[in-house]
């Protein structure tokens, strides 16, 4: 074959000379940003094959055991009944954690509770006595924020609560599904607000950390409830553990 028939044969993939230098082995970087939708090239056993660059990170992932592994966010949110989470997956995730960032109840000194769902959130577990905290406290949920005597607070310059949320293997059906929080609450205790941190205080305290949903079940979703009334405004973004 001639040289002009080469190129006409080159011409006629569509190929550029642009393109075939970016894969000759050139030392020239550049500096284009990588999202969602951009394709990588592999050698897939001898085959060259595109494929995403999500597919990538998945792969990635599940090699780095113990990972955390950004799933979702709820995005800005504006006077919202509730926060559901439905991206669980047993084949990439052991556990999740939930973060909290400045979390405003509508309705001053309200608890926020996390509900859990086994249908991918078509439905919740939502009676008190469907889940357990401080010992055998009867629950509507899991306790994110508050105890006794203190809500999160609502009002003018008071910030709701910031920290994080863990809920540990909540796909295993012959176990109930425990979670615990670690968190700072601007309470509605007095008019200026009262900081309280979500810690262990050893077994007399209040200060409670863990819950437990009181059934062997096979976790897939969970929403952020407030007691009574919206969610005002505020940031959860969930990550999952990735299979050790």
């Amino acid at each position: 074959m001639s040289r002009q028939e080469k190129l006409a044969a080159l011409a006629s993939t569509g190929v550029t000379k642009a393109e075939l230098d970016n894969i000759d082995g050139g030392t020239a970087r550049g500096t284009t940003a990588i999202a969602d939708g951009d394709g990588v090239l592999i050698n897939d056993a001898g085959t060259m094959r595109m494929t995403s660059v999500e597919t990538m990170a998945t792969y990635i992932g599940t090699k780095v055991g113990g990972g955390l592994e950004f799933i979702s966010s709820s995005g800005a949110i504006s006077n919202a009944a509730s926060v559901a989470f439905t991206g669980f997956d047993a084949s990439k995730y052991d556990h999740y954690t939930f973060f909290l960032q400045h979390v405003i109840p509508a309705t001053d000194g309200e608890w926020l509770l996390a509900q859990s769902s086994t249908d991918n959130g078509s439905n919740y577990a939502t009676t008190s006595g469907d889940y357990h905290s401080a010992g055998t406290t009867d629950t509507a949920g899991f306790t994110v924020a508050g105890f006794s005597g203190y809500g999160v607070g609502g009002d003018t310059n008071e910030f709701g609560v910031s920290g994080n949320f863990m809920l540990y293997a909540p796909h295993n059906s012959s176990t109930y599904t425990m979670g615990n929080c670690s968190n700072i609450t601007y309470n509605s205790s007095d008019a200026d607000g009262y900081i309280t941190a979500m810690a262990w205080g050893g077994p007399s305290s209040v200060q409670t950390t863990g819950s437990a949903r009181i059934a062997a079940e096979d976790v897939d979703a969970l929403r952020f409830i407030f007691t009574s009334g919206n969610i005002e405004s505020g940031e959860i973004t969930m990550f999952g553990i990735v299979n050790s």
